[in-house]
C-alpha cells in the first residue's frame, strides 16, 4: 500500500507508535461488541489484536482516576437506578458545552464501584447492549494491572499491548481542586514500573496537561488531540486549524511527539478520495516532516459514523484512511481493522 513518507527523527528522541505498520488502538476497548471501558471490552480488544487500548480518565471526589469517557455517568452506567443519588443531579460546563446529570466528581470511589456499565448507544449497538450490567466500572489502576497481566501471560514473541491514556477536561477539574496530573502519581503508586506503562502514550485536547506531563517525570510520549472545529480551550484564541498549519506544527514539534486528528480532517469522503487521499496524505506528510507522528480517531463500522458516499462500506473508508500514511488508528471494532491492516501491510 502506498503511504506518506515516514516521520523524520523525533527531536526529543521519543516515538509514540514505534511499529513498522500502523498501530491499532482499541478505542475504549472494543465498544462495538461490549460496553465501553469495561474489563470485558478491554480483554476483547487485546484478544482481537489491538496494539494499544485507550482509556479516558476522569476524577472522583476522593481523587481516584476512574475510566470513563466523560464525567457524566447517566448514559454509560446504571447510576439512574440509585434513588439516593438523585439529589446530586446538576448542570456542569465542560469546557464550552453544558451537560446535565450525575458526575464523577460528586461521588467517592466506594459509591461508584457499585455501578454497572451499560451501552450508551443501544439502538445502534445491540450486540454490546446485550451485555449491559454484566460488568462493573474500572479505575485506571485496575486497567494498568489488567494490561500488565495480559502482557506477562502472552509470553515471548506474542503481540505486545500498550496503553494510550487520555486526560479529560483537566482545566475544568483543576478549577474544582482535582488536578489530574497530581492525581496520576497517587493513582499509579507502585505501578510506574509495570510492563503496561512501557511505551505509554498520553493524549489530551488540553495543551497545558500535555506540557506538564512532558516537563515532569512521567514516562512515554505525548500526543495532541485535534478536532474538526474549535481549538484547545486552555489556549484562548488558538484553533486546531491554526495548529495544523506548517507554523502551528512547527510549534507543536517543539514539545509534542505526535498529533491525533479526527478522521474527517484526512479528507476521505467517497470512493475517489478513498482510492487516492491526497488531502490526508499531505497533512500526514507535513507532520512527518517535523518529526510528528499522526494518529486518527475513530474507525467505526456503523453508517452513522461513515461519510454518506461510503455508507455500508466501512472497510473502503478505512483503507482510504490507512493510505494517508497515518501511524496509528483508533477503532471500535478492533478485529475488523486488524484484519485490514494485516492484509494491506
Amino acid at each position: 500500500m502506498s503511504t506518506a513518507m515516514q516521520p523524520t527523527a523525533n527531536p526529543h528522541g521519543r516515538t509514540a507508535f514505534p511499529g513498522e505498520h500502523p498501530a491499532l488502538i482499541g478505542h475504549r476497548g472494543a465498544p462495538a461488541y461490549r460496553p465501553e471501558h469495561t474489563e470485558a471490552a478491554y480483554r476483547l480488544a487485546i484478544a482481537q489484536g489491538a496494539d494499544y487500548v485507550e482509556p479516558d480518565i476522569v476524577p472522583t471526589r476522593d481523587g481516584v482516576l476512574m475510566v470513563r469517557h466523560e464525567p457524566l455517568l447517566d448514559h454509560t452506567t446504571d447510576v439512574l437506578r440509585f434513588d439516593e443519588f438523585a439529589s446530586r443531579r446538576r448542570t456542569v460546563d465542560l469546557g464550552g458545552f453544558r451537560a446535565e446529570g450525575l458526575f464523577t466528581p460528586d461521588f467517592d470511589w466506594a459509591e461508584l464501584r457499585r455501578l454497572r456499565a451499560i451501552e450508551p448507544m443501544p439502538g445502534l449497538r445491540a450486540a454490546s447492549a446485550a451485555h449491559d450490567r454484566q460488568q462493573g466500572v474500572l479505575r485506571l489502576r485496575d486497567l494498568v494491572e489488567l494490561v500488565g497481566e495480559a502482557r506477562e501471560a502472552a509470553g515471548d514473541g506474542a503481540r505486545v499491548c500498550r496503553l494510550v491514556i487520555e486526560l479529560k477536561h483537566t482545566d475544568v477539574f483543576a478549577a474544582a481542586g482535582l488536578d489530574l496530573i497530581d492525581l496520576l502519581e497517587r493513582e499509579l503508586d507502585g505501578l510506574w514500573e509495570s510492563p503496561a506503562l512501557e511505551g505509554v502514550v498520553w493524549e489530551s485536547f488540553e495543551r497545558d496537561a500535555l506540557r506538564r506531563l512532558r516537563a515532569g517525570a512521567a514516562p512515554g510520549a505525548v500526543v495532541a488531540l485535534m478536532a474538526e472545529r474549535g481549538g484547545p480551550h486552555d489556549v484562548p484564541g488558538s484553533t486546531y486549524a491554526d495548529e495544523l498549519t506548517p507554523a502551528g506544527l512547527d510549534a507543536l514539534a517543539g514539545w509534542a511527539d505526535g498529533i491525533s486528528v479526527s478522521t474527517p480532517l484526512l479528507g476521505v469522503r467517497d470512493a475517489s478520495t478513498a482510492a487516492d487521499p491526497v488531502e490526508g496524505r499531505a497533512l500526514v506528510g507535513t507532520a512527518h516532516e517535523r518529526g510528528l507522528q499522526v494518529a486518527t480517531y475513530t474507525l467505526r463500522p456503523e453508517d452513522r459514523f461513515l461519510p454518506d458516499a461510503l455508507a455500508g462500506r466501512p472497510e473502503e473508508h478505512w483503507r482510504g484512511i490507512l493510505r494517508t500514511g497515518v501511524d496509528a488508528v483508533f477503532a471500535d471494532a478492533p478485529d475488523r481493522v486488524r484484519a485490514l491492516i494485516d492484509a494491506e501491510f
